[in-house]
């Protein structure tokens, strides 16, 4: 890796002055490598997690509420990490290193994990196959495994989408065009794993072994990792830029010390450098926005900033770090209205199974039962149908109405996945009413499971998959595009946190609706048996909240302001 990068003064990759460097890097020869990668790496999240709220509730006899609120705890966790990782890579230790030192922990915590379900004396002691009783010790070697995932996975996650993007030039109009089409293949190959994952490791961990079960995923993070080092020689890379929270505390203070001093109608004369590169690292110039004018106070130059002395970055900052800030402050709006959509993409992973473990998992007539964890192929199948079918017909078709180079824009596109969710919530909530209809004519309510499909659940599967292609697609590419050059990995890890804090939000919404609905002495809307409750209040519940949030999120799309970098068209 370290023959082929120099970088100008931004912080770019110069290909040595010879633009034949530049043909043996990047682009789509790079991209199979980080796409295995991210393919392997998602098989072993999805294959370790997706069974993981009846590994808690079987394995480790945890309460339905108790189970559901520690996979979206953890789950949250692994989205808040992420935070951690995007700081050392911008700041310090650039993309590429970060993603390799944290999938080395995330290789050690896999491996305890295995060993926690699998050696005797740190796996659960069961008398029969749903009867298992785990120690304290048992489930704190469990639980600090599971946290070294978490804490490895938020070192790749920021990093991988952006680094993919990496390898397109900005300024090459044929390669930024190619651009677009990455994010989509970069969640095309997640889904990949995720398939592998939700259909033949949930079984082997159903039918074969817990053990079994999270060693497979634990060999494919190893193959991860050595996928990603095979690449080393055709990746481009950029150098970190610096500390990022320091370059937005110092337009803060700045801004604030200077809180009496007029802006100059004239923008021009607000400060910038004379150079043609940002004094940033790895980032262009940004040109001068109209919003947010209290921070252009930090830009304005005074008499005590005229001295020969180097400009003191806590009381003059230039236009370009102000825009870093304006750029970041943009991103709030969007970011915080995915949250509510995000709880409900959690679902799949908790209640959905649930909901779906009280169903008849046979296929057909035969003896052949399927996991209700396996049902979430169905939001992968959905995903891997949507996304080469936006690729290649949508975004033609659209670009032909619109003009626009993508057909449309990110924030279009995140507006119809929001959509699209409503019904997928709508959809698990009629499924449910109908459940408890024929549990309640028939007298159900002590059957292991209802004589009805497990299959029915299908509809509200797809539809999620549906919101994603749209959805979580959009924001990846948002997020990367509007963030400033030398923040991405902090931009892509402010937009993981929405799935950080929609697990959140469902395990505080479960927490509220069970200790509202269960006074009195009542069950309540998620009882262990959840032929006696009401799920399918939960499930409205989010629907409106889904309703109000798409309202917030068209208020917000309206207001926002794309960055531009100077010299460069919108």
């Amino acid at each position: 890796m370290g023959e082929e990068d120099v970088y100008t003064k931004d912080g770019t990759v110069d290909y040595k002055g010879n633009p034949a460097n530049k043909k043996k890097t990047g682009t789509w020869k790079a991209c199979p490598f980080i796409l295995g990668n991210e393919c392997c790496e998602r098989l072993a999240y999805y294959g370790m997690s997706s069974n993981l709220v009846l590994y808690f509730k079987i394995r480790l006899h945890q309460h339905s509420t108790t189970a559901s609120n520690n996979v979206t705890n953890w789950g949250g966790t692994c989205y808040i990490t992420p935070l951690i990782g995007a700081f050392f890579a911008d700041a310090y230790l650039g993309r590429y290193w970060t993603i390799a030192c944290f999938s080395i922990i995330y290789v050690l915590g896999m491996t305890l994990l295995t060993l926690s379900a699998s050696v005797t004396g740190l796996k659960p002691t069961c008398t029969g196959k749903d009867n298992c009783h785990a120690t304290n010790i048992q489930s704190t070697v469990c639980f600090i495994a599971l946290y070294l995932i978490a804490l490895g996975t938020g070192g790749i996650k920021p990093c991988v989408s952006s680094y993919g993007a990496d390898q397109f030039d900005d300024a090459d109009e044929a390669e930024k065009k190619r651009k677009g089409s990455f994010f989509n293949w970069f969640y095309f190959s997640i889904n990949i794993g995720a398939l592998i994952a939700g259909s033949v490791l949930v079984y082997i961990q159903d039918n074969v072994g817990w053990g079994l079960g999270f060693a497979i995923p634990a060999a494919a993070m190893a193959i991860a990792v050595c996928t990603f080092f095979s690449g080393t020689r055709l990746y481009r890379n950029q150098k970190p830029g610096g500390s990022p929270l320091t370059r937005l505390c110092q337009v803060v203070v700045a801004s604030f010390r200077k809180y009496r001093v007029e802006v100059p109608a004239d923008k021009s004369l607000l400060y910038e450098t004379a150079d043609a590169e940002s004094v940033i690292k790895g980032s262009r110039k940004l040109d001068h926005t109209q919003d947010l004018s209290f921070f252009d106070k930090a830009a304005v130059e005074t008499q005590t900033n005229h001295i020969k002395e180097p400009v003191n970055p806590w009381r003059l900052c230039t236009v370009t770090q102000v825009e870093e800030l304006k750029a970041i402050i943009r991103l709030l709006p969007v970011w915080a209205t995915v949250i509510v959509f995000s709880t409900v993409s959690n679902q799949m992973g908790t209640l959905f199974v649930l909901q779906g473990y009280t169903m008849d998992p046979h296929v057909g007539k035969s003896s052949f039962k399927i996991p209700a964890a396996s049902l979430s192929i169905f939001d992968v199948l959905s995903v891997l149908f949507w996304v080469p079918v936006y690729d290649r017909i949508i975004v033609p078709v659209a670009r032909r109405f619109t003009g626009h180079k993508s057909g449309l824009t990110q924030l279009q596109r995140m507006v119809i996945g929001l959509l699209i969710s409503i019904f997928a919530m709508i959809s698990a909530a009629i499924l449910e009413v109908v459940r408890l209809k024929m549990v309640r004519r028939h007298d159900y309510y002590n059957y292991k499971y209802v004589p009805m499909s497990i299959f029915w659940q299908v509809p509200q599967y797809f539809l999620i998959g549906c919101a994603e292609v749209f959805t979580f697609i959009g924001q990846l590419e948002f997020f990367y595009e509007q963030a400033p050059d030398a923040m991405r990995s902090m931009c892509s890890a402010l937009q993981l946190t929405t799935n950080a804090l929609g697990s959140y939000l469902s395990s505080l919404l479960v927490t509220i609706v069970t200790g509202i609905s269960t006074r009195h002495g009542k069950l309540g809307w998620i009882p262990d048996n959840l032929n006696y409750g009401h799920l399918h209040y939960f499930f409205w519940l989010l629907a409106v909240l889904s309703v109000l949030n798409l309202g917030a999120f068209l208020l917000v799309a309206r207001w926002y302001t794309y960055k531009r970098a100077v010299g460069t068209l919108r």
